[in-house]
């Protein structure tokens, strides 16, 4: 929708007359000028709706984002030849005149370190994962659908992050949880549509920034935002009325600026003040559900069991996986979450471990969870980072330590429930997990297929902005991969 259209659903009834008093002129010259005038110059504005295009599969995404690129060879593209290749260098062959980061241009050599990690195949699928570090998460191989060739032109983790969030490398766009919020609208009016979880990681070496520019609504209202829940604390900043300040107090203190905002809606017509007095209301709303959405103590022992005592513990990911199963349930349609730590430069053997353990069990409890209280079917899991490693070693290279430097060449992303096809296998990679071979998919690709399962047509769902049909896909040609879709 233009700006004019939604002014115009927006405006109030004394601006409607106001603007009215040259209307019986417009009308008697639209008569002289025929009807076609007539019919151009008052249309009724398209309505304010986004119907799905397709039936919706997945009514909420869980979306858990691994900050800085885990290392997919350690992971999940077992590659046991480079075996054969230890402290050998990478062929020219391969890497075909890749640009590198600041961080290994200089080096002379660049040394294949293979996975020191033991794989084995898991579930009917035949799925290759870390034995070592994801024995929880194996256990759910035949309920995810592995994508193994994701690429990405970005090498940087800022414009890497933005481009994997918001579809675009220049931040200020909306994300795709903005997206989300914008189509599917919400489900429960006492909290936001669009929630953000930071988890904390046990390991914090070499964390990578993350800030509110990742969770913006960009050009959409700014009702479609996300809304960042602390770790410690008050989960929202001032959600607690101060000392002394009753809740009646504080109602008739927002009514009365709410009050403002409508004489000044009224008299300017700004839609983002009629998104103002939207989250002064949500923001009152919350006080209430906010408190009992982060109470734990209604958990049973099985679930703590399922997911860990980490589970207890306020901002680790394990609480937060928790935390983002309670607020689907309550209707919120999209949660965010981040993890940081995992930009593995050096020191793999000692982060990795440490990172594995924070996420193993949380996410194979997730899934559990989710499919046991029957949600898993229409909700969509994700499971990434903003691109992969590089299988030859940053610095210097011994047995006991190596590093791996930023890879957007392939990298590998889950996604489990919410229509996707559980046990699918797609996509894959030379012997040194450098280029694909067979089935990629870029990041455009992979927004199209999970506004496929949200319901939307990735070339229809856009928004006017700056002249342009504005769209989470961009300009550039994106498909949905239908072998991704149950």
């Amino acid at each position: 929708m233009n700006p004019i259209e939604q002014f115009n659903q927006l405006q109030t009834r004394r601006q409607f007359f106001a603007k009215g008093k040259h209307l019986l002129g417009g009308a008697a010259l639209a008569s002289l000028m025929g009807n076609s005038l007539a019919g151009k110059a008052f249309a009724s504005p398209v309505p304010d709706v986004r119907m799905p295009h397709f039936p919706a599969k997945a009514k909420r995404v869980i979306y858990l984002h691994m900050v800085g690129g885990p290392s997919q060879m350690d992971l999940f593209d077992y590659k046991p030849k480079m075996d054969e290749w230890y402290d050998k260098d990478l062929p020219e062959s391969i890497r075909k005149g890749q640009r590198l980061t600041t961080m290994t241009s200089g080096q002379t050599r660049f040394p294949i370190a293979p996975t020191k990690y033991k794989f084995t195949q898991r579930g009917e699928c035949g799925m290759w994962m870390n034995e070592t570090l994801l024995p929880y998460l194996g256990q759910k191989a035949d309920e995810i659908c592995w994508m193994k060739s994701l690429h990405t032109e970005a090498i940087n983790h800022e414009p890497a992050i933005a481009a994997m969030q918001t579809g675009n490398e220049i931040t200020g766009r909306p994300c795709l949880g903005s997206w989300a919020s914008y189509g599917l609208g919400s489900e429960n009016e006492n909290l936001p549509a669009f929630v953000v979880l930071v988890a904390i990681p046990s390991n914090r070496e070499q964390e990578q920034a993350i800030s509110s520019r990742l969770w913006s609504s960009g050009y959409l209202p700014g009702k479609h935002a996300g809304v960042s829940f602390r770790s410690s604390g008050d989960p929202i900043l001032y959600i607690n009325n101060p000392d002394g300040v009753p809740t009646a107090i504080r109602k008739r203190t927002i009514d009365g600026l709410n009050r403002l905002n409508k004489l000044n809606f009224e008299a300017i017509g700004d839609p983002e003040t009629h998104t103002r007095i939207q989250q002064y209301e949500m923001a009152f709303k919350m006080q209430a559900s906010v408190p009992e959405l982060t109470d734990l103590s209604s958990e049973s022992e099985a679930t703590f069991k399922l997911y860990g005592e980490e589970a207890r513990k306020p901002g680790s990911f394990a609480n937060t996986a928790l935390m983002a199963r309670r607020l689907a349930e309550r209707g919120v349609r999209f949660v965010q979450v981040y993890h940081n730590n995992w930009d593995h430069h050096s020191n793999v053997n000692a982060r990795m471990p440490s990172q594995c353990k924070d996420v193993d069990q949380p996410c194979f409890a997730l899934l559990e969870d989710l499919k046991q209280r029957g949600m898993l079917d229409d909700t969509l899991v994700i499971w990434g980072g903003e691109f992969g490693r590089t299988i030859y070693s940053q610095g210097g290279l011994s047995k006991d330590n190596y590093g791996r430097d930023h890879h957007p060449r392939c990298f590998t992303m889950w996604m489990a429930g919410g229509g996707s096809r559980s046990g699918q296998i797609y996509g894959e990679t030379d012997d040194f997990s450098y280029n694909i071979t067979k089935d990629p998919i870029h990041i455009r690709d992979f927004h199209a297929t999970v506004l496929k399962l949200m319901g939307f047509d990735h070339n229809k769902f856009s928004v006017k902005y700056q002249g342009l049909d504005q769209k989470l896909t961009g300009v550039e040609e994106a498909h949905v991969i239908d072998d991704l879709l149950a």
